[in-house]
């Protein structure tokens, strides 16, 4: 079925807390917009900070007491296993959700959700083998041991374009772990966040253990990141939010995980596979019209191959066919909202400002397919220099820019001319060459001859700007834990402290 000839009445969903549905305590509520149409599709209630503080004492209560309290890591193992499976059955009602929401492809959504299953399975495997060590002692009368436990209410403030991939980035293993869980999802797409907590109280999970609470980020996001009783906060999303975040929850010494903005190159050296190349710079920056943290947005290629590979992305990206997101055909969306549309705008005004040359897009389409929507076509760049804006700024929009490099050194020393380091790229079959850039790259993910690919078993996360802390791999679960260290004494013999032995 097309998006366009789905049912027209607005949908009403109200916060979930403690297991329940429950209206805003101001009784408002804010729309969620179809970026496809330009129409409203769902009314939602409007979290305030005595909504977030409702939802963190409904954690609080969860973690604290309770069923939730009580489980064993094999429990929470076997919990985690149902909520996986349940998320793969309502995949495809959970697709279009996010496809209505954000304007990304329904194939692109519902292939996500064959994934995110994984995550939840992945940390499931982990939730009975959370272990602390025991600790050589250089006093013989002493036994010392550490105990990995849960942190306790967990804060996550997600995006709006993979919602639920973000949240399970982190849910997954904050499950595992044990902690409790308050989602602010953007404002932009609420609804999928909101679906997930009904599903999880559907397996089994406690009421409490997840709550959503809808909302704009400068009433319910900074209200949750100054809440003084969650344990730690976990934000996706800009650098410039991620600083208003990090200081607002300083003051209550509030631990973080950021992942933040990127700016992620993609070096191509001469004797790449330009076929191959194609592909993954078309996946790297218009797959999802460019709205990615990973978007890799810079493409450093060799002088030799330049011309080549600029005629072979631009003439395929000519043939992205635009148009409704739930239609099997179309291969590019829209922005997610009209202020990205105006800033992806912006943009191009900048490099054609200071003197980048368009060589392709730079507008919006004109078919009738994307009449009243956000769409705007793929746009490149070339003669782009690395001072300029549109190599500098993170766009979250579908614009390549071109430079060229000719030495090893050289790109390098380009690439890492950032005040980003979220991902990048290589491709080139000299496989000694691409261990060697690798290791030079300050990035926290690398690709080698691909790009934009994820899995629950592979630590994501940034450098610089692009934030601190990682996301999944077995590593996540320290990220979720806190550490404590037990001394015991064997010997019975404490002794007077104010006589000298």
């Amino acid at each position: 079925m097309s998006l366009i000839e789905t049912p027209t009445d607005v949908r009403k969903f109200q916060m979930y807390i403690g297991g329940k549905w429950v209206d805003s305590t101001s009784g408002k509520t804010f729309p969620s917009e179809n970026p496809a149409t330009g129409k409203i599709w769902a009314e939602i209630s409007e979290a305030n900070a005595a909504d977030v503080d409702q939802a963190v004492r409904a954690a609080r209560a969860a973690f604290e007491s309770g069923p939730w309290s009580d489980m064993t890591g094999s429990q929470r193992r076997d919990l985690l296993l149902r909520f996986a499976q349940r998320i793969a059955e309502e995949g495809p009602e959970l697709g279009r959700i996010e496809a209505t929401e954000n304007g990304k492809l329904l194939r692109e959504m519902v292939g996500q959700y064959k994934l995110i299953p994984e995550y939840y399975r992945f940390f499931a495997g982990l939730a009975d083998k959370i272990q602390g060590e025991t600790i050589p002692m250089e006093k013989p009368q002493f036994f010392g041991y550490t105990i990995r436990e849960p942190l306790g209410v967990i804060g996550l403030i997600v995006p709006w374009n993979s919602p639920l991939l973000l949240v399970s980035f982190v849910a997954a293993p904050a499950l595992a772990a044990g902690n409790t869980l308050v989602i602010k999802p953007a404002e932009q797409t609420p609804v999928s966040a909101l679906r997930y907590a009904e599903l999880a109280t559907e397996v089994g999970f406690p009421p409490g253990v997840i709550n959503v609470v809808p909302g704009y980020g400068e009433i319910a996001g900074a209200a949750l990141a100054s809440h003084p009783d969650v344990n730690k906060l976990f934000f996706t999303g800009s650098t410039e939010t991620g600083k208003l975040i990090a200081a607002a929850a300083a003051k209550n010494v509030v631990p973080l995980g950021l992942e933040l903005g990127g700016k992620s190159p993609q070096i191509v050296f001469e004797d790449a596979d330009l076929q191959s190349v194609t592909f993954g710079l078309l996946a790297g920056i218009f797959a999802a019209a460019g709205q990615t943290c990973i978007a890799g947005s810079r493409l450093f290629v060799h002088r030799r191959v330049r011309q080549e590979l600029v005629e072979r992305i631009v003439g395929r990206a000519k043939t992205i066919k635009m148009g409704d997101p739930f239609q099997e055909d179309t291969e590019l969306g829209p922005l997610a909202f009209r202020e990205a549309m105006e800033k992806t705008e912006y943009f191009v005004e900048k490099g054609i400002e200071e003197g980048a040359t368009m060589v392709l897009g730079g507008r919006r389409p004109e078919n009738k397919e994307c009449a009243g929507g956000y769409y705007f076509l793929p746009t490149i760049f070339t003669d782009v220099r690395n001072d300029m804006t549109i190599a500098r700024e993170e766009i979250f929009g579908p614009i390549l820019s071109v430079l060229d490099f000719e030495e090893e050194e050289e790109v390098i020393r380009l690439a890492n001319d950032t005040r980003y380091g979220l991902a990048a790229g290589i491709w080139t079959r000299d496989i000694m060459r691409a261990h060697r850039v690798a290791r030079r790259l300050k990035a926290g993910t690398v690709w080698i001859n691909e790009y934009r690919q994820l899995s629950p078993a592979m630590p994501f996360g940034g450098y610089k700007l692009s934030g601190y802390g990682r996301e999944c791999g077995s590593q996540a679960i320290h990220e979720m834990t806190q550490l404590k260290s037990v001394w015991v004494e064997l010997q019975g013999k404490s002794r007077d402290p104010f006589r000298l032995a």
